[in-house]
This record gives structure tokens, C-alpha cells and sequence, in this order.
């Protein structure tokens, strides 16, 4: 059986004092049935891992450059992320895409480089609005499979997320028989490529909030959430978690 996941993106929110809120949502997990996963700015990284070592969650990155070094002012490579302490990263977010105009093929290049470190790879893909209402969603998540997605992945190596860019912080949610669809879509498509595609991982990221996670979680090939906002306070994603838990 495929391990849920809750997985949490701070994005660009977060100074020392936010450490406090990690430890207090550790300690409020300290045996989950789930996985737990934080991905803070880059800057909390090192202090993250020390602020939970006593307890089953992981830490990890927001992004990392395709180049493991090199003049690359800004950027981060996934052995950087590694020597911090971090175990995945996340790739090819809605917000990467769209503000940095970051394609498919440099997602890809990004999932190899990550995945050759050891690190797992949090893919994500989605449809903006316009191509929601012009009925292409299925074709955008088609291409960016296949484009995104290294053959490197497995299993162990790679976690996709599908994240309709329309209801990322907007508080609107894709109907169940929506979201349904595209999971069922996304496992055909990595059927018909890897052999362990049973056993990878599909969360769905858009809005998730303890309101209406519990109707998200009973879909068929949801296999937890990559959580925005709500991961910021304890109060707002535990009870997600505990969702998740309860859905097993």
C-alpha cells in the first residue's frame, strides 16, 4: 500500500521565529501513520532539520538549479540541499512556472539532478484556468508528464502533485469528480511508462484546508496533499494530517 503524504510549502514565509511553530507541529506528530514533509525557505533549512531531529518529519527544499555547482548566482543545487539536511525537493510549481517561466524540460533537468543526489523529487504539474475552461487540462497534464518526469524516477525517487494553478490560494477547489479524473489520468499516463507507477505517490495541492480535506482524501489515486498557506500554523495543518490519517 502506497504511504500517504502531507506535505507542507512554506514558500517564500518564514524567519527563526516560524521554528517554533515546526517544533510545536512535531511534537503534535511525534508517531504519525502518515509521512510528514516541510518544505521552509531556504534559509530555515539547516535549523529545520536540527528543530526536529528528534522526530519522524522531513525537511525540504522549494526548488534547486539543474547544475550540482557553479556560477549560478542565487541559486541552489540539490547537493546543497542534501549537505543541509533536506531529503526531497519540490519542482516545477505552478508559481515557478508561470512567474519564472520555468518549462518542463528545465523541471526535468532538475528531477535528474536531484534524484542522482538522493533526493525525492515532488513534481508538480497543473492547468490554468483558461485551459480548465477550454477543456485542455488532460493535454497540459499529458505534456508535462512527459516532459517533467525523468526516467530516473521511481517509486522511492519521485512524488507527483497535481495542483490546478487556478485554485492555488484562491480558495476555489476543483469538484471531487474533477480531481478524480486527472488522478486517474496521471496514474494511466505513469502506467504506461514505469513499472513501479503503482507505487508512486499523487497528491493533489490547491486550497486544501481542514474543511474540505476529508472529501479530497477519499478520492480514488489521492494519496495526500502539498499543502501552501494552511502548512504555516499548526493549527491549520494538523487537523489535515489527522485527516489524512483517518482516511487509511
Amino acid at each position: 500500500m502506497r504511504r500517504k503524504l502531507a506535505a507542507g510549502n512554506w514558500k517564500m514565509n518564514g524567519t527563526r521565529a516560524a521554528l517554533g511553530a515546526l517544533e510545536a507541529l512535531s511534537r503534535a506528530h511525534a508517531d504519525p501513520s502518515v509521512d510528514i514533509l516541510i518544505c521552509p525557505p531556504a534559509t530555515l533549512l539547516a535549523e529545520a532539520v536540527e528543530a526536529v531531529a528528534a522526530f519522524p518529519l522531513a525537511i525540504g527544499g522549494q526548488d534547486c538549479h539543474a547544475e550540482i555547482a557553479g556560477a549560478h548566482t542565487g541559486d541552489i543545487s540539490a547537493e546543497m540541499l542534501l549537505d543541509a539536511g533536506a531529503t526531497a525537493v519540490i519542482l516545477g510549481h505552478s508559481e515557478r512556472r508561470e512567474a519564472y517561466g520555468e518549462t518542463s524540460e528545465a523541471v526535468r533537468a532538475k528531477a535528474k539532478s536531484a534524484q542522482a543526489v538522493g533526493l525525492t523529487t515532488l513534481i508538480c504539474v497543473g492547468e490554468s484556468l483558461t485551459q480548465r475552461e477550454a477543456q485542455n487540462t488532460l493535454d497540459i497534464i499529458g505534456a508535462q508528464l512527459a516532459l517533467s518526469i525523468p526516467d530516473t524516477s521511481t517509486a522511492e525517487n519521485c512524488v507527483i502533485a497535481y495542483e490546478p494553478c487556478w485554485a492555488i490560494g484562491t480558495g476555489l477547489t476543483p469538484t471531487p469528480a474533477q480531481i478524480a479524473e486527472v488522478h486517474g489520468f496521471i496514474r494511466a499516463t505513469l502506467t504506461a511508462r514505469f513499472a513501479d507507477a503503482g507505487d508512486m505517490r499523487l497528491l493533489y495541492g490547491g486550497s486544501v484546508k481542514p474543511g474540505n480535506a476529508a472529501e479530497i482524501f477519499g478520492i480514488g489515486d489521492v494519496d495526500g496533499a502539498l499543502v501552501g498557506g494552511a502548512s504555516l500554523s499548526p493549527a491549520d495543518f494538523s487537523p489535515i494530517i489527522k485527516t489524512l490519517e483517518a482516511a487509511l
